[in-house]
């Protein structure tokens, strides 16, 4: 006997499904999805049945509407910046972006909840105006939706509710059909609210070993020769460092070899090691942040040349083995006594390092992380486990980049699993009121703290 489902979703920009993920695993059923990219389509069709591949645009606009009805809506939808002429309340102000898709649906279909994801910058100052705009607009279709942003990552969650050990801060837009203006008078707490979990130190208690796992590792993981030899050297500066320096850890500034090529044309300019308003002074066209990085870098060559060229010869540091971008260090590894012992990026602005406990957010370009203790990259499995995915979820035979692309642009499905709870807490005197709203409440909130069983259960039937 087939179980009723406890509600009906879509899921919008849909990615190979993180969403999907948390809402089936809460009871949905999802009636509707689109994605336009073909890959990460065709992976949402292997795991979750039906077929996404589609234009919101084009299923959702003035002339055409074939989104059914549904109880919840999610979408993770690309932040696209809306017209700042006049700031005029109401749809007309989103139209020609997408978010104006996302209105369309709501306002024919007015679900009972509204789950938005973005990146973190949308909450930010330089996107104010889109911010309100937002707002606004849910609360003219009847909704109660918070003025503050919702900034949360899987890693503030622990282990035993899903959580994951990657920074991923995204904003998270909840809002909850509200049509009786019930608490309208109340101010909205964001939902979630920021901060750890049950009182969980991100800090202090996360292992990225216990992610880890070599029997995912793919030749396409093991780094190149010349990876290695940007890794060694930079691995012997760093414990010279701390040999040089009695044990103090490595400057939070990006060292930067390449500034102390001209060290001594500069020093015999001025006379001295300048300082940055030196420099400034010297070139006011200077931006003040370069001026600092190489004025520390000039403080720090001066006080430590002796071992630094050994270092930089024997290394072949200004040879062709080393591009511009390899020669830069960001050490953010605290007193992690080696480079091989951290996590790093390979990023266009250098080598960055950080303490070997959790991640950095994935990201859709080529910067998987290196796990220097296994001196390789994540394997996509180990990124889809970052992501909140069930070890049976199935990429098929697509190429390990379109993976890591798809796991960079995708949502983390432990963080829409807790978001969905707390806007269910915060709005139950709302949606008690009605069956529909009854239905949600009751699924959710006799769930699990924690998608992560419910998921490895669901493994699709042949």
């Amino acid at each position: 006997m087939t179980k009723t489902p406890a509600f009906r979703f879509i899921d919008l920009f849909a990615g190979v499904g993180g969403f999907h993920a948390a809402l089936k695993a809460y009871g949905g059923d999802c009636v509707y999805s689109v994605e336009i990219d073909p890959a990460a389509a065709s992976v949402y069709r292997r795991n979750w049945g039906g077929d996404p591949l589609g234009d919101i645009a084009q299923d959702a606009n003035d002339d055409v509407m074939k989104v059914p009805a549904h109880e919840v809506l999610a979408a993770g939808f690309p932040c696209q910046p809306f017209s700042k002429s006049g700031f005029q309340r109401g749809m007309d102000e989103t139209r020609g972006t997408l978010y104006w898709n996302i209105l369309k649906i709501i306002e024919k279909r007015k679900p009972k909840i509204v789950l938005l994801e973005n990146v973190r910058n949308l909450a930010g100052p330089r996107h104010l105006h889109e911010w309100q705009v937002i707002i606004e607009t849910l609360r003219e279709q009847g909704y109660r939706v918070s003025d503050t942003p919702a900034i949360f990552s899987p890693h503030m969650l622990p282990p035993e509710r899903g959580g994951r050990p990657q920074v991923r801060e995204r904003v998270f837009i909840t809002a909850t059909h509200n049509p009786a203006g019930l608490g309208d008078d109340i101010e909205v707490p964001p939902a979630p609210r920021p901060g750890g979990v049950d009182g969980f130190d991100p800090k202090a208690e996360w292992h990225l070993e216990d992610l880890l796992d070599d029997t995912h590792n793919i030749p396409g993981c093991n780094l190149t020769d010349a990876e290695r030899l940007w890794i060694d050297a930079w691995d012997e500066w760093v414990q010279r460092w701390y040999e040089a320096t009695e044990g103090r850890r490595p400057p939070g500034f990006p060292i930067w070899a390449d500034s102390w090529t001209d060290f001594d044309g500069v020093v015999g300019n001025f006379g001295f090691v300048p300082e940055w308003d030196d420099l400034m002074a010297a070139d006011p066209n200077l931006p003040r942040w370069k001026a600092g990085h190489l004025a520390k870098n000039y403080a720090l060559y001066a006080e430590h040349r002796d071992w630094i060229d050994p270092w930089a010869t024997r290394s072949g540091l200004y040879t062709s083995r080393f591009p511009a971008s390899r020669r830069k260090l960001e050490w953010q590894a605290q007193d992690t006594p080696r480079l091989w012992d951290t996590v790093m990026h390979l990023r266009p602005s250098g080598i960055r390092a950080k303490r070997p406990t959790y991640l950095p957010a994935l990201v859709a370009i080529t910067q998987t992380s290196i796990v220097g203790p296994r001196e390789r990259r994540l394997s996509p499995r180990e990124t889809a486990r970052l992501q909140g995915l069930p070890d049976w979820f199935d990429f098929g035979h697509q190429r390990p980049a379109a993976t890591y692309k798809q796991m960079g642009n995708g949502v983390n499905v432990s963080a829409v699993w807790h978001v969905l709870r707390e806007v269910v807490q915060r709005d139950e005197d709302i949606l008690k009121h009605t069956k529909a709203g009854l239905s949600i409440l009751d699924a959710v909130l006799t769930a699990p703290l924690s998608p992560d069983g419910v998921l490895e259960a669901m493994v699709p039937s042949d």
